[in-house]
């Protein structure tokens, strides 16, 4: 199992339409990958500009599946003229 932080950051007056894209993805996501375990966007008290998506994944395959998936594909599309920088991706391995 792998665990994906990725964090976004929405330009100026553009949150609501990030929260949009990220409601729209995560339902595809849900929908669709069986080996996506968890995909749970939240936002940041402090700063409402900044996003974190909580991802889990039974494996590194199925992370790369979902990188790969038109869905996933077509919000990255709509990415470039929302976000602030690129997407701050880490990974980690569970530990259990």
């Amino acid at each position: 199992m792998m665990v994906v932080a990725a964090t976004l950051r929405a330009k100026p007056g553009r949150e609501e339409e990030l929260i949009s894209v990220m409601k729209e993805l995560t339902a595809a996501v849900k929908a669709n990958e069986k080996d996506t375990l968890d995909y749970t966007l939240h936002r940041s008290q402090r700063d409402h500009s900044l996003f974190l998506v909580y991802e889990k994944y039974r494996s590194a395959d199925a992370m790369k599946a979902h990188l790969a998936s038109p869905h996933f594909q077509a919000a990255a599309k709509k990415f470039a003229g929302i976000l602030e920088g690129g997407l701050g991706i880490e990974t980690y391995d569970v530990i259990e």
